[in-house]
């Protein structure tokens, strides 16, 4: 029998009165079973009004450290005037007959958790609905992104920390360096292709965020790239990439010009020879298969951002990740002073990064100050947060040429941080026909 919409809007959200009394009554019963479910179950999780009201009386005790009985959480919601919508002190002391002990506590508060979810689930369905109803609303793909913002906000609320014990930490260390020393690979992480710095640090590991610092027009992109083309060309490792600067054209030509090594002033002008649009085709041959995935949106949002990142997970099995760069990343909160936004991008990157299991690779500037001097980790431009929340933090330091010159200069890798292992300087190759940086041949 088919249900019309107005029967289903009629329908009482999910929920289990039970279940919430049983939480309230397991805490009143046994105090202590708060730590177990404080970390997860939070007040608008009751669908009740008068148990949602009891529950945000006890967390004040909890927060004071005043053990919670009958006596003492009628006292708390008398002084707060809600002992009445709280249903009053008889239906208080009635709680802790609702339950024998606290012993099924964390199940109750998960059956709470549930019915709270399910009704989250059905209040998005219904607001997509009527912004997918609506002529005047947002397009499709804007209603596919809100809904997946939407669902990831609701799986995000839903995580909860867990304590790990020593046995189960030991035994997935050992899993791991088994698999290392089994493994044929010289790296255990994503090898950049820089080899100094790869043995510095045995490539970009999982979960960390990386960051490469540098003033304007000294080869942040360029050495990004220079990576991109080992990581994804040479060794076929799916990788992606934000360029919230340059767009897909401009990624490709150089691209293009790094592994043809016919100089980029002739592409862009079309000057070429026979033997340069030749060693060009075979370069695209190379690349047209590449596990490399591009967005070029600028000014990007930061969960739009995250959102991407996921899909090119999901979707494409990427193993690393390069955003160029986070000054142009955007927040919600646009208004709010360029520190705290810069803060709460390097956060959520490296949060992001622990989330997808690879590692991120973020170009930021540096301050002005730092002009022809070598950069340091004071002069991360933003917010002292960057330093702070990255991994590993890297600055290229070379001349910035007088004139136009196509000469090959010496650079240096200036590995400033590394949370795991060793810091020091990588001398390098900055080759400008091709924008790019490579290995110093050995004298």
């Amino acid at each position: 029998m088919d249900i019309s919409r107005s029967e289903l809007e009629k329908r009482t959200p999910p929920h289990n009165i039970e279940a919430e009394q049983a939480v309230l009554g397991g805490l009143l019963f046994d105090w202590n079973a708060m730590a177990d479910v404080v970390s997860s179950l939070r007040p608008e999780r009751f669908y009740s009004i008068q148990n949602q009201i009891i529950y945000e009386a006890l967390l004040k005790l909890y927060t004071k450290g005043i053990k919670a009985d009958t006596i003492s959480l009628v006292d708390e919601l008398t002084k707060e005037g809600k002992i009445e919508q709280a249903g009053g002190p008889a239906y208080v002391a009635s709680l802790t007959q609702m339950v024998p002990s606290a012993a099924n506590i964390e199940n109750y508060s998960n059956i709470v958790l549930d019915c709270a979810t399910r009704r989250d689930l059905m209040k998005i369905a219904t607001e997509l609905r009527e912004q997918a109803a609506s002529q005047t609303g947002h397009d499709s793909s804007a209603l596919l992104d809100m809904a997946e913002q939407k669902i990831f906000s609701l799986s995000e609320r839903n995580e909860t920390t867990k304590v790990k014990e020593m046995r189960d930490i030991i035994i997935e260390d050992i899993e791991i360096i088994e698999a290392r020393f089994k493994s044929k690979s010289e790296f255990t992480g994503v090898p950049s292709g820089i080899i100094t710095l790869d043995m510095m640090t045995s490539g970009f590991q999982n979960s960390e965020l990386i960051i490469i610092g540098a003033r304007p027009s000294i080869g942040k992109t360029a050495l990004a790239l220079s990576m991109m083309q080992h990581i994804a060309l040479e060794r076929k490792i799916p990788c992606g990439f934000f360029s919230l600067e340059m767009p897909y054209q401009s990624i490709g030509m150089r691209l293009l010009s790094m592994s043809s090594h016919v100089d980029m002033s002739r592409m862009r002008s079309g000057m070429l020879k026979t033997k340069d649009f030749q060693q060009i085709q075979d370069s695209a041959a190379r690349w047209f298969n590449a596990p490399l995935y591009t967005v070029d949106t600028p000014n990007m949002r930061l969960l739009d951002l995250r959102a991407m990142a996921r899909r090119m997970v999901v979707n494409h099995q990427v193993k690393i990740i390069f955003i160029d760069y986070i000054g142009l990343i955007t927040t919600e909160n646009s208004s709010a002073p360029v520190y705290e936004q810069v803060s709460e991008i390097s956060k959520s990157l490296k949060a992001l990064a622990r989330e997808l299991e690879i590692p991120i690779v973020a170009l930021c500037q540096v301050a002005r100050d730092a002009e022809g001097k070598e950069p340091n980790l004071a002069q991360l431009r933003g917010s002292g947060s960057i330093e702070q929340d990255a991994d590993v933090v890297m600055f290229i330091d070379r001349e910035r040429p007088k004139d136009d010159s196509t000469a090959v200069q010496d650079a240096k890798i200036i590995l400033a941080k590394q949370r795991n292992g060793p810091t020091g300087n990588i001398d390098i190759m900055f080759i400008p026909a091709y924008s790019t940086f490579a290995n110093k041949k050995k004298e």
